[in-house]
């Protein structure tokens, strides 16, 4: 044991400072490694969030739900709501960016680390030199205005892999949900009741809510097109479901073979049935940038399809690039469009990372209010319907984003690896994270030391 511990001493020492060569400089980089509040399980847990309650959806029509009915989301480690929680963000006003002011967190600032255990028993922890995130929050007004925490949503599960070539087993879907739950995130898309025959590598859709339904502090929302998916998915147990209405009138067509307008009357009918069985209903927004078929998408469009579902009753709604054209320049008037009309706390982004620019993306988004974030483990993903589009921003890579900004998701980043690792193993391919792939590349020059 003793033999193991010095081992384990060196490794540290070697990793977090190569000119320590004491026990007690040693010791003392192993201390910081464990304390450290930017990655990993050392991180204070974000309370898992429990569904939204829908009491306040709708009045005789269905379609009055507010403001004054938020879904509860707490957000910090002590289990304090919503209501009691000062965020750090501010409301978003449009200004011109000086020319040549730069970002710096502080100086002298270095990454190290070091893996100490398994990557599947904790996580590769790093630090800046000063582990002290919140005076660097105090120093830089652009990363002080950003939430204190942010909600991710699991996508991988249906996004990620409806887009597969190759059926994925049912064992290895219900494995992967648990494994996700297992991490810390408190929202995982599940799977998606739409018909086998438009999207095959979904056709176990009951099978796979039916073993995972009881999993507990997870939420587990279903994908439903219309009330035929609606019924079959609250048959198999489904507590939670969305719908999805495009900012496209191209992609609509193709997509769900009808326009806006008729698959917004759809998902009214499915919006009403929700309510009456005290049902959950988020909603999503496709082609909020570009278009496959109809090119650029006016950000009116997306305003007006985003509106309509908050209308209906959707207590969040989430804007998705699906063929990952947009770039900060053409995010921002689309979120300020969406903002207009509907309450910058219930939209949520989802980013497709074809041309790499999901982060940024990101990034722009909470500098605006966003605070809740799609993602897919590994970067999994695409649409079938969307020819180009490549897989969702990377789960690995948001969260690791986040900690370095100090901004609190309660999930951690190992486990979330060590499931990506799962499923890119079952799918014979390399994950799509560049987090987890440098990452990875540390723990194995680690182990070797």
């Amino acid at each position: 044991m003793l033999a193991a511990i010095r081992q384990t001493t060196r490794v540290c020492s070697r990793l977090a400072s190569p000119h320590a060569s004491s026990p007690a400089a040693a010791a003392a980089a192993a201390a910081a490694l464990a304390s450290s509040p930017v990655l990993g399980s050392g991180m204070s847990g974000l309370e898992r969030q429990p569904a939204p309650t829908v009491a306040g959806i709708g009045g005789t029509t269905g379609r009055s739900r507010g403001a004054d009915h938020p879904p509860p989301r707490p957000c910090s480690s002590s289990g304090e709501s919503r209501e009691g929680y000062q965020w750090g963000g501010v409301p978003y006003q449009r200004q011109p960016m000086p020319h040549h002011r730069k970002v710096i967190a502080g100086s002298n600032h270095h990454v190290s680390g070091a893996s100490c255990s398994s990557l599947y028993q904790q996580s590769c922890r790093y630090f800046s030199s000063s582990s002290d995130q919140e005076r660097i929050r105090a120093g830089n007004k652009l990363i002080s205005d950003l939430p204190r925490c942010v909600k991710i949503v699991e996508v991988g599960p249906r996004d990620g892999l409806q887009n597969e070539k190759d059926t994925v087993p049912t064992p290895v879907k219900i494995e992967l949900i648990r494994r996700l739950a297992a991490s810390g995130l408190s929202v995982v898309e599940a799977t998606s009741f739409v018909s086998p025959k438009w999207v095959p590598q979904l056709a176990d859709a009951k099978d796979v809510m039916e073993a995972v339904r009881n999993t507990e502090g997870v939420r587990l929302p279903v994908l439903t097109p219309n009330i035929k998916g609606f019924e079959a998915a609250i048959a198999a147990g489904a507590k939670e479901i969305a719908v999805f209405a495009s900012a496209s009138e191209g992609f609509s067509k193709s997509n769900i073979n009808c326009t806006i307008k008729e698959s917004l009357a759809r998902y009214n009918d499915v919006a009403l049935a929700a309510k009456e069985r005290e049902i959950p209903v988020r909603g999503y927004v496709s082609c909020v940038v570009g278009c496959p078929v109809d090119g650029p998408v006016p950000p009116s469009n997306v305003a007006y399809v985003a509106k309509e579902l908050y209308d209906m009753g959707c207590y969040e709604v989430s804007l998705g690039d699906t063929i990952g054209v947009g770039t900060p320049g053409t995010v921002v008037p689309m979120l300020e469009a969406a903002m207009s009309v509907v309450p910058v706390e219930k939209l949520a982004v989802h980013f497709h990372d074809t041309y790499g620019q999901s982060l940024s993306n990101i990034l722009i988004s909470l500098q605006m209010g966003v605070s809740v974030v799609d993602s897919s483990v590994a970067g999994l993903g695409g649409c079938p319907y969307a020819k180009g589009a490549s897989g969702n921003v990377a789960t690995e890579d948001v969260v690791y984003m986040l900690n370095g900004l100090g901004i609190r998701t309660g999930v951690d980043l190992g486990k979330v690896m060590a499931a990506g690792e799962f499923i890119c193993k079952h799918l014979g391919r390399q994950s799509g994270s560049k987090a987890a792939t440098a990452l990875s590349k540390v723990t194995a020059k680690a182990s070797k030391l």
